[in-house]
């Protein structure tokens, strides 16, 4: 079994899916990790609406490039 990481934090759910899907393009499995309330209010208050996007350990630092 391999270990995540939180790769980034963001708020909303539209973005991390943006995101997500850059990197997949890139062969790298993406798990985004949030509340049913980022579903619904696509914002972050007070850390609700926050979305952590995780990818496999071994990938976090291609990742992180990717994103920054």
């Amino acid at each position: 079994m391999e270990n995540w990481k939180t790769v980034h934090i963001t708020n909303g759910l539209a973005k991390a899916n943006v995101i997500k899907s850059r990197l997949n393009a890139d062969g790298i499995d993406v798990r985004l990790q949030y509340e049913a309330v980022a579903e619904i209010m696509g914002l972050t208050a007070d850390g609700l609406g926050e979305v952590k996007i995780l990818v496999k350990e071994k990938d976090f630092d291609t990742a992180k490039n990717i994103i920054n």
